[in-house]
């Protein structure tokens, strides 16, 4: 009976089978991690650790059915999307920057009236740009070289949302860059105007590092990288445990729920949540979390090499470089290969609507795959016909 069940949901799922494993995987790790690092946070708010995991699976499931709507819509669909995601993200961005909610000497945080909850409206932006820089990219490649049609609204939606994202969230701005680049070099934008994009952003970037309210910040996380040693005990904490988490986890971890470090983590449950899996699960837990981000990608650059048109390929590609970008980016902060960041592990940590925001990329990611798979069946189909005919005739 259950096998009766899950083959009809399985039924009514499409795209790459691989990536709905993946999430499915992604969710159980992130359930149980959550569910091992929260009891401080939950200390903290006098609440149980059950409430707080019973949110972050509504989330989970939230995310899920998130991603199952947008792998129904046809991805063509969200080119016209990309542009209404632009106008929408902008002024949020701006609104953002001036009056978001501050946490930790940071203004990346909006407030959904009425829910209680509140988002990074980075997390949109990402969302925004790549769609629509697969979609500028694809609609003018007869005239890709053309400079005032095509390269300078390109170059300007790349460096204002940069510029936007960057004062209150540079790591996640200079992702969202990185990904932007490798978009343009997919896109058949030449190397010139490439160098003239990167410039611009070196220029936005040394503003932000000079005037931006948080240079003492980005200054001290950097110093404090290069130079551990000199540093303020409290300013390579968070770095100093999470390596100790590393450390202590050995080949096999401690096993489940056995964290120590766990007590001591700043963001446990969130920026630092790899350090607490090496611990639990050890290096071969970490390395098959890894693994499971490189099996993405991989599965991701088949879609891509599959897609028939150019707004497929650039849509599926600038997602999940993001998201794998992301994920590295988290795991190597965890392990001191980088300074301290907010970023998250996709999918994993407790992050609450960056889990839906994610969810909807995979969703997107899925609906080019699915347009694949149909398209393939229809020229099956259309063999199988053609055979038939030749027989009876």
């Amino acid at each position: 009976m259950t096998s009766l069940r899950i083959d009809h949901i399985l039924s009514k799922t499409r795209g790459d089978r691989w990536i709905w494993i993946i999430v499915i995987m992604l969710s159980v790790i992130s359930m149980m991690a959550v569910y091992s690092s929260i009891g401080t946070l939950a200390y903290t708010r006098g609440v149980g650790a059950e409430s707080i995991l019973v949110k972050h699976m509504f989330m989970i499931v939230g995310g899920i059915a998130l991603m199952y709507i947008s792998h129904k819509l046809d991805y063509r669909y969200y080119a016209g999307i990309s542009k209404l995601l632009m106008v929408i993200t902008i002024p949020l961005l701006v609104y953002t920057l001036f009056f978001g909610s501050h946490i930790n000497g940071a203004s990346r945080w909006v407030a959904i009236p009425g829910t209680g909850l509140s988002f990074q409206t980075s997390d949109l932006a990402k969302l925004a740009l790549i769609t629509y820089l697969a979609r500028l990219l694809s609609r003018k490649q007869e005239n890709i070289k053309d400079v005032k049609q095509s390269f300078v609204p390109i170059m300007g939606s790349v460096c204002l949302v940069f510029a936007l994202i960057g004062p209150a969230n540079l790591s996640t701005g200079l992702m969202l860059f990185g990904v932007s680049i490798l978009l343009l070099i997919m896109g058949r934008i030449s190397v010139k105007q490439i160098a003239v994009v990167c410039a611009a952003g070196a220029v936005l970037l040394a503003g932000m590092l000079t005037f931006g309210g948080r240079k003492g910040t980005h200054s001290s996380r950097m110093e404090t990288f290069l130079h551990p040693e000199r540093a303020d005990p409290d300013k390579v904490f968070q770095s100093n445990h999470a390596k100790i988490a590393i450390a202590s986890g050995g080949l096999f971890g401690k096993g489940p729920g056995r964290s120590t470090e766990r007590n001591y983590l700043p963001e446990a449950f969130s920026d630092e949540i790899f350090a607490i899996i090496v611990e639990e699960y050890g290096v071969f837990g970490g390395l098959f979390v890894m693994g499971i981000y490189i099996f993405l990608l991989y599965r991701c650059i088949r879609i891509v090499t599959k897609a028939p048109k150019a707004f497929g390929a650039l849509l599926a590609a600038g997602l999940s470089f993001s998201l794998t970008i992301q994920a590295f980016a988290n795991m190597a902060v965890a392990v001191g290969l980088g300074p301290v960041t907010g970023v998250p592990l996709p999918l994993v940590s407790m992050g609450g609507t960056s889990i839906l925001f994610t969810s909807v990329a995979f969703g997107i990611i899925l609906s080019v795959s699915r347009h694949i798979d149909e398209n393939t069946e229809a020229a099956g189909k259309k063999v199988v016909v053609g055979e038939i005919m030749e027989v009876a005739a």
